[in-house]
């Protein structure tokens, strides 16, 4: 039900007559339908806070008996006074909007905490594990809480700062997959797509002031269930933005309903503002999908490949700034068109001969039919026969006929990659397809030369390159291979339901903040952490320093909630959390990223693909630190009795980077690597001294209620270090911002 019509309710609870007139004044406003998407704003969501402490006037519920699988009393309830004088604490408890005021006593343990959309938040974060392996990079973070609120303290940290939000949010599919107020909505709910709108605008809202507004993008992802009315919020809650939508196809076999179409694909909006520049779609994550050959017949049409090698900007002659060419690798990767089968034609399977001193192309070799081995081919001295051979031995087939890419060879579209020991296929042969070859034929594709090997050096001049289509078929955007199979190799033995592809987010991405290295991203529905591992495959591909704010929840699947229930746990029992999504999965399955090992210390199998191949066991040069939301209180932040809580904020808003000041310094003031704490202001002298000598500082805090002692410190500082009061910022931007 609505906020209205829940207040309506309350009224004739009261005054009957004043209710019955309310609710016809209501039913004539909602008869009439403005131009736009209509749509009931529900209640204010509320949440759960397990292991919050509770304090007296905290709003609460009573929680259902352990054992007992119902919801149990949903009332809200107010504390009044706590007693722990002896044996198990109590709380008195009065009923919030009831009729009667009832009034009980109820155990501590058997409340827990709820927080209304509508209430003040005063937000902190409690460190729950770090990883460190990248120095002085900044640090991704990852937020277990309510996002909502994680978004309304981002508000004070990264308020106009972040350059990109990748979200996924739950596609509503009635498969009780999100809550809206602790329930599950249901697929037979008639209220379930307003509460979905209702849900994501109010998310939606708080992050459009995140966003910079000189250029930044948001991404979200989204199926066939509620595409069409998120992209009329879009454009209403956000009408400055250029806007799109593509459909990408994430797996090819689709997902199979009873008396509907299989479901391929899913869809993609992109929102971008200011001066943000669409890039180019690298091609670094596969081949398009060329048709395959049904046999030798034709041989010399182009068939589909296993992977996409690119070089970075400036090597083989390509110039800074521009974009490369998306050199194929030659070898077919389909087990249906292996060497002897039907697709298999016995022309496409031949020896490349490379020069074994320098790794060039010297030749073409004939074709061997299915009969002869391929230790019987022709050799050539002093050079390696290459053949398409699978690690595991498998013979394949080249893409090509030989005379087809002997021709792409002599034309410079052909080439050696790069080595390969101990593997059957010595070198990766790679060439260009048509449609690259076509780009340098009709000058979209600028050559500036040739390569020692005589391979072409050409590229897409920046403002020259190719835009994106609207339709995407790239095979590792697949979700069931680049997606559940990634996160099987990271987290052995853990599932988690539609997680994305690691490359179809990180190619998203790419669009947009390719060229900014310093990007900051935020993702808060970040569910598998994705997006996160994403960012930090861009920052590997080009030494960036790319950081990731992911936030999460830590619910318990449905199925697995019931389970715990009937064993007599409850949301915030150890055993019970240890399984919730953040803790058991997102946490994880970063720090496994980073480490190249499973939770269980072993190193994990598999390579990551499509242009940057590397072992997963290698890991990233990155950092990352884990956080728990808490919710203070005016007054102890403002007596500094919080200041351990406040502190990540401040380290977060100066740029997550180095040192973090933890505890409120003795000496009355401290510079870490990138802010500094003013506590006593009789000290500022040295303090600004110390901030002037430090290049790095980015903000200085001073501690004070007077705003002429602050105006005062803020005279003594440089002029590119910026000045924040505390606490009054910090409590003003909570109790205005969010414009309840």
């Amino acid at each position: 039900m609505s906020r209205l019509t829940d207040l309506i309710g309350q009224t004739k609870a009261k005054d009957a007559a004043l209710g019955q007139e309310l609710e016809r004044e209501f039913k004539s406003l909602s008869s009439r339908r403005s131009f736009g998407l209509n749509f009931e704003r529900h209640r204010p969501e509320s949440v759960e806070l397990p292991g919050r402490p509770i304090r007296k006037g905290d709003k609460v519920r009573i929680l259902p008996k352990r054992g007992q699988t119902a919801k149990g009393d949903q009332r809200l309830w107010k504390i009044l006074a706590i007693k722990r004088d002896s044996g198990a604490p109590l709380a008195t408890l009065e009923a919030i909007n009831d009729a009667e005021s009832a009034v009980q006593m109820v155990p501590l343990e058997e409340l827990i905490v709820v927080a209304e959309f509508k209430d003040f938040i005063y937000p902190g974060l409690v460190s729950t594990g770090k990883v460190e392996r990248g120095g002085r990079k900044p640090y991704h973070t990852v937020i277990n809480g309510e996002n909502f609120h994680v978004l309304e303290a981002l508000t004070f940290t990264h308020r106009g700062k972040i350059d990109a939000i990748y979200i996924d949010p739950p596609y509503n599919s009635g498969a009780r997959d999100w809550k809206y107020n602790n329930d599950y909505v249901e697929k037979e709910d008639l209220y379930r797509h307003s509460k979905w709108l209702a849900m994501v605008e109010r998310r939606l809202i708080v992050a459009r002031t995140l966003l910079n507004p000189a250029a930044s993008v948001l991404i979200v992802t989204i199926d066939e269930k509620e595409y069409l009315r998120l992209g009329i919020l879009l454009e209403q809650t956000f009408p400055e933005a250029s806007m799109q939508m593509i459909s990408t196809l994430i797996n090819s076999k689709g997902t199979g309903r009873a008396n509907e179409f299989r479901r391929v694909d899913e869809y993609i909006f992109f929102l971008w503002f200011g001066e943000a520049k669409l890039g180019r779609l690298a091609s670094v994550t596969a081949d398009q999908g060329e048709p395959e050959l049904d046999d030798d017949e034709g041989a010399d049409e182009e068939a589909g490949s296993e992977q996409v090698t690119k070089r970075a900007p400036g090597e083989n002659g390509e110039p800074q700034g521009a974009i490369g060419l998306d050199w194929q690798t030659f070898r077919r990767r389909d087990l249906a068109s292996r060497r002897g089968t039907k697709k298999g034609g016995p022309r496409q399977f031949y020896p490349v001969y490379v020069n074994a001193k320098t790794g060039f192309i010297e030749e073409i070799g004939e074709p061997l039919p299915h009969s002869m081995a391929r230790e019987d081919a022709p050799a050539r001295p002093g050079c390696v026969s290459v053949f398409p051979i699978r690690k595991d031995g498998t013979e394949m087939n080249w893409s090509a006929i030989a005379s087809t890419f002997r021709k792409r060879w002599k034309e410079g579209y052909a080439r050696a990659g790069k080595e390969t020991p101990g593997e059957p296929q010595k070198y990766i042969i790679q060439y260009l397809k048509t449609g690259s070859i076509k780009d340098i034929e009709e000058g979209r594709a600028v050559v500036s030369g040739k390569n020692p090997d005589g391979s072409v050096a050409a590229s897409y001049p920046e403002a020259q390159s190719k835009a994106p289509t609207t339709q995407w078929f790239f095979k590792s955007h697949n979700a069931e291979h680049y997606g559940t199979t990634v996160i099987n190799s990271l987290l052995p033995g853990r599932a988690f339901p539609f997680p994305k592809s690691l490359y179809a987010v990180e190619d998203s991405l790419r669009i947009f903040v390719g060229d900014n290295r310093d990007a900051i991203v935020l993702d808060f529905f970040a569910g598998s952490g994705t997006t996160a591992h994403a960012v930090m495959k861009l920052n590997r591909i080009d030494g960036g320093r790319r950081q990731c704010i992911s936030v999460t929840n830590n619910e318990v699947g449905a199925t697995e909630q019931d389970n715990l229930r009937k064993r007599s746990l409850r949301p915030g029992d150890i055993e019970w959390e240890q399984l919730g999504i953040c803790d058991y999965i997102t946490k994880p399955r970063l720090a496994a990223a980073i480490n190249g090992t499973t939770p269980d210390g072993k190193p994990i199998e598999g390579e990551y693909k499509f242009g940057d191949d590397f072992p997963m066991a290698d890991g990233f040069t990155e950092n990352a630190e884990f956080f728990t939301l808490t919710y203070e209180t005016p007054v102890s932040v403002s007596h500094n009795r919080s200041f351990e809580r406040i502190s990540p904020l401040l380290w977060m808003r100066a740029g997550s980077e180095g040192r973090r000041i933890e505890v409120l310094p003795a000496k009355g003031w401290e510079v870490a690597d990138t802010y500094g704490l003013l506590v006593d202001l009789d000290t500022s002298a040295p303090f600004a001294k110390e901030v002037k000598a430090n290049k790095e500082i980015r903000v200085a805090y001073i501690v004070t209620d007077d705003d002429r002692r602050f105006q005062s410190v803020v005279r003594q500082l440089p002029g590119a270090v910026e000045p924040v009061r505390l606490y009054e910022s910090y409590l003003t931007n909570f109790r205005f911002a969010m414009g309840r």
